[in-house]
C-alpha cells in the first residue's frame, strides 16, 4: 500500500507575524519557516503505519516555491520515503492545490491520502475535502484515530458533540486532528539519510493545471490593540464595574 501526505511551508508556530508597511501581506524577510504542524502529525501517523507493515511507502508532497524542499527534506528526514515538489510562485489558494495534489494522486496511485486538517496561515480546512471531491473518493476529516484492516480505513474523529466512529473504503483521504499522534523529532543520522532520497519536480503546467488564484487579498492588517485590563480589589467592586462602566448587569 502506498500513502501521500503533504507538507506545507508555513511561518513558524513560535514566531510573531509581522504586516508589511504597506499592508500587501505578511513580512516574510528572515522569517523561520516550517512544515505546517498538522502535516508533520499526517507524515508521522503515515511513518507509524509503514513501522506497523500496515503500508509500504511514504510519499510527501509540497506545493510552493523551491524553497518547500526544505521542508520535503525534513519529512523525508522523519520517515517519508520520497518527495514531489509542484514547484510555482503563484499565491496557492485551496481549491488550486487540491487540484494539483489530485493531479499527483492520478499519477501516483495511493490507496491513502492523509492531510492536515488545515494550514495555520490561512486556516481554511478546506484542501482535504476539496481532494476527495474531485478525486470522487471517501473522506475522513478531524481524525483522532485510525486504524486499517482489509482494505478499509476505521477512523475516529472529533465533532462537537463528542467523538464519531466512521469506517471508509480505501482509497480515501484522512485528514488529523491534533490528538492522532505526537510528531518525533528527526535524528542526525535520518538528517543525513534525507539528503539522499529523491525528490520530483513538478510544475502545475506539467500536471495541466491552472493555478491562478480566484480570491485577491485588498490588504492584510494586524489585530487592532485590545485596551489594558484592570484588577478589582472586592466581589463588590467588579460588580460595580459591570454595572456601571460596561453595562451587563441591568
Amino acid at each position: 500500500m502506498k500513502v501521500l501526505v503533504t507538507a506545507k511551508r508555513v511561518v513558524d508556530y513560535n514566531v510573531n507575524i509581522r504586516v508589511l508597511n504597506d499592508n500587501s501581506g505578511v513580512d516574510l524577510n528572515n522569517v523561520k519557516m516550517s512544515v505546517n504542524p498538522f502535516d508533520e502529525i499526517a507524515i508521522e501517523e503515515a511513518v507509524r503505519l509503514r513501522e506497523a507493515d500496515k503500508v509500504e511507502e511514504v510519499i510527501v508532497v509540497s506545493v510552493g516555491a523551491s524553497a518547500c524542499q526544505e521542508q520535503i527534506r525534513t519529512a523525508l528526514a522523519l520517515g517519508a520515503d520520497r518527495g514531489i515538489l509542484v514547484e510555482t510562485e503563484e499565491d496557492m489558494q485551496p481549491l488550486a492545490v487540491a487540484k494539483l495534489l489530485n493531479a499527483i494522486v492520478d499519477k501516483e496511485k495511493p490507496e491513502l491520502i492523509i492531510l492536515g486538517k488545515q494550514a495555520i496561515d490561512g486556516d481554511n480546512s478546506q484542501t482535504g475535502q476539496m481532494l476527495a471531491a474531485l478525486a470522487g473518493i471517501a473522506q475522513a476529516t478531524f481524525a483522532s484515530q485510525i486504524e486499517l484492516k482489509d482494505e478499509v480505513a476505521t477512523v475516529t474523529r472529533e465533532i462537537d458533540g463528542g467523538l464519531e466512529t466512521i469506517s471508509v473504503k480505501l482509497p480515501a483521504v484522512i485528514t488529523t486532528d491534533l490528538r492522532l499522534n505526537e510528531p518525533r523529532y528527526a535524528s542526525l543520522p535520518n538528517i543525513m539519510k534525507a539528503k539522499k532520497k529523491p525528490i520530483d519536480i513538478f510544475t502545475p503546467t506539467d500536471l495541466g493545471i491552472n493555478v491562478e488564484p480566484r480570491v485577491k487579498t485588498l490588504k492584510v492588517e494586524p489585530p487592532a490593540e485590545r485596551q489594558a485590563g484592570i484588577i478589582v480589589e472586592t466581589v463588590e467592586e467588579l460588580v460595580d464595574k459591570l454595572r456601571n462602566d460596561v453595562k451587563v448587569i441591568p
